[in-house]
């Protein structure tokens, strides 16, 4: 099957595309699409995350777990919304703690778009949810994709400051070498957390760690 994803990562993916799993996550979406279903992202935006930003360029891993599922919502980013929506919840804590963690005023702009093409992979588990429906593509084998994405970062790349918000998120670290890479655990930013995520400081201290890494810090403002 010719899956649409930019090159670097098609090659560095390639074995996963033909095992079973995968081949049965396609016919799952294309029977979803046949009976009617509607998909969220729109499909030339699945994925969007890797378009963004290749392999090479892989600095920052803020982990989502399945995509918006309101109309309009999703574009492939996790946590971000196109630029003419609002701000969910969760978005909007986001940027409240990069504000206290830096000092600095958000714009509340939704598209995180800019910071994918400075090297934060924003990626969710699941790429795809039914419309109105959280989670429900969660079972279908995107999550065993996703791993194969987070243990090849981790494998193939140097210096990549993973975050890692809440539990299903923070459920991932066992695949990340500590001996590599940064692992940055919180609670999730949803307001369902009741504020545990305000004082996390990920934002400064990715570029912290970045920094000691001897790469590029990321320019968090929007």
């Amino acid at each position: 099957m010719d899956v649409k994803i930019e090159q670097s990562w098609k090659e560095a993916l390639a074995g996963e595309f033909d095992k079973p799993y995968f081949e049965s996550l396609v016919r799952f979406l294309h029977a979803e699409k046949a009976a009617g279903a509607t998909i969220f992202p729109p499909g030339g935006q699945i994925f969007r995350a890797f378009e963004l930003t290749p392999v090479k360029d892989v600095k920052v891993v803020i982990l989502g777990q399945d995509p918006y599922h309101g109309p309009g919502q999703a574009h492939g980013l996790s946590f971000s919304v196109p630029a003419n929506v609002p701000a969910p919840p969760s978005l909007k804590n986001i940027f409240k703690e990069i504000e206290t963690d830096l000092g600095v005023q958000m714009s509340g702009y939704p598209d995180l778009e800019k910071w994918a093409r400075q090297g934060v992979l924003l990626l969710n588990a699941v790429l795809t949810v039914r419309g109105g429906q959280a989670a429900s593509h969660s079972k279908i084998g995107w999550q065993e994709f996703t791993d194969a994405v987070i243990r090849y970062i981790s494998d193939n790349c140097e210096g990549v400051v993973f975050m890692l918000w809440g539990n299903f998120a923070r459920s991932k670290a066992e695949l990340i070498d500590r001996s590599k890479h940064v692992v940055l655990e919180a609670a999730h930013p949803s307001p369902l957390a009741r504020g545990a995520f305000f004082g996390c400081r990920h934002f400064s201290r990715a570029n912290e760690a970045l920094a000691s890494f001897g790469r590029t810090p990321i320019d968090w403002r929007l």
